[in-house]
């Protein structure tokens, strides 16, 4: 019964930790600024996100865990879809699309994300 019990909690953190992508798969000598429009948001774990509509396209934007932006600040409705924001961080190295923020700006509101 304890090994069985000791296996599944060993499995599900495996599981975890193998879901959980690393950040080397972001390209820190890259920066972006982008600047647009939330067309989706998401304050789930393992990290929030925001599908940002900017002037040339559609960007997936990798935010902090929720109770992170929690903490710091960054409600879930501040990511109201409609709503402008800013944010800065690092492309994606294979996915053209995303970018994992390092902060995000919502009105005159800075968070730091890492």
């Amino acid at each position: 019964m304890k090994r069985t019990l000791l296996a599944t909690v060993l499995s599900l953190v495996a599981a975890t930790v193998f879901a959980h992508h690393g950040w080397s798969e972001y390209d820190a000598k890259q920066p972006k600024r982008l600047t647009g429009t939330i067309e989706e948001s998401g304050y789930q774990q393992p990290h929030g996100f925001v599908r940002l509509k900017t002037a040339d396209k559609t960007w997936l934007v990798v935010l902090a865990p929720p109770g992170r932006m929690e903490n710091r600040g960054l409600a879930k409705d501040m990511l109201a879809v409609g709503g402008e924001v800013t944010v800065y961080g690092y492309p994606n190295r294979t996915k053209p699309n995303e970018l994992r923020a390092e902060r995000i700006t919502v009105g005159d509101k800075v968070t730091e994300l890492r």
